[in-house]
């Protein structure tokens, strides 16, 4: 149609993971099903028509949501899961339309203190139509900002890299963003005006794609909360072509606040609506 709803959501750990629980710290436990539906409700609250997701469990994880979801009415009968080095955190999408050209790219390179790295958790695309033409989403889960090398605290130095392979294979497929539609989003791990953004918004003085300014019913920009409601930041963020920009209702992105968000993940999604000259 001429219009299309596209979101990004960081839904905590939709897998085994190492969690405090009622009965004290556990290894490798299940996402709470009191989670779970708080996230079902969120997801249906949105209505994206494309949905990206990180920190998403296996395969399997991927199709228990899907049928749950179904079964409360929520049908996206498209989906795609991908695997980087991070074996345990996962990005996918679902869609309610077709996805065509799907690509996983798990092996973008790097030079890191000395080494070779690859982007941890690798970059996910695929297409869908729209009125006039395709549009393409990139979903990313760039490293966190937990120190895990002395040489590198908070892990910036290997994140600006990931963000640079990130633009890298971008611009490879398409050369021209001022003539291309799609959005790179997912969750950054540093905000707009970060070197990790830049690395990724820019090459020289060319644009490659423009961060969107995103807020929620009360004018708050965050989209993690962390420390028990001790700290905010805005890491989630949805980035578009030059060739998309027109395109985006309002030229701003929303950042939901709704119910259960706060059951359902740390993170809030993001979303923004998409409208297309009729032809």
């Amino acid at each position: 149609g001429d219009s299309l709803t596209v979101a990004t959501y960081n839904v905590q750990n939709y897998g085994p993971a190492d969690r405090m629980t009622s009965e004290g710290f556990r290894l490798g436990y299940p996402k709470p099903e009191a989670e779970k539906r708080a996230l079902r409700a969120v997801i249906g609250r949105l209505g994206a028509d494309v949905l990206a997701l990180q920190e998403m469990g296996g395969p399997a994880h991927l199709e228990e949501l899907r049928a749950d979801l179904r079964g409360e009415g929520i049908d996206y009968p498209h989906a795609a899961w991908m695997e980087g080095e991070d074996r345990e955190r996962h990005l996918a999408l679902l869609s309610r339309l077709p996805l065509k050209e799907v690509r996983r790219s798990d092996s973008l390179e790097f030079d890191y203190l000395g080494g070779r790295q690859r982007v941890k958790r690798g970059l996910l695309e695929a297409s869908v139509s729209a009125a006039g033409g395709d549009v393409t989403v990139f979903v990313v889960h760039l490293k966190s900002r937990l120190t895990e090398r002395r040489e590198d605290p908070g892990g910036a130095v290997r994140r600006q890299a990931e963000a640079a392979q990130v633009r890298a294979c971008v611009l490879r497929r398409f050369p021209d963003p001022t003539a291309a539609r799609f959005a790179i989003l997912g969750d950054f791990n540093d905000g707009p005006s970060s070197r990790t953004l830049r690395l990724v918004t820019r090459r020289g003085a060319a644009v490659v794609c423009v961060p969107l300014d995103a807020a929620d019913s009360r004018g708050e920009a965050w989209t993690e909360a962390w420390g028990k409601g001790e700290g905010y930041s805005r890491l989630d963020l949805i980035l578009v072509s030059p060739g998309l920009r027109p395109c985006v209702d309002g030229g701003l992105a929303r950042i939901y606040d709704g119910p259960d968000g706060a059951r359902a993940s740390d993170h809030r999604p993001v979303l923004v609506r998409l409208t297309f000259p009729k032809r």
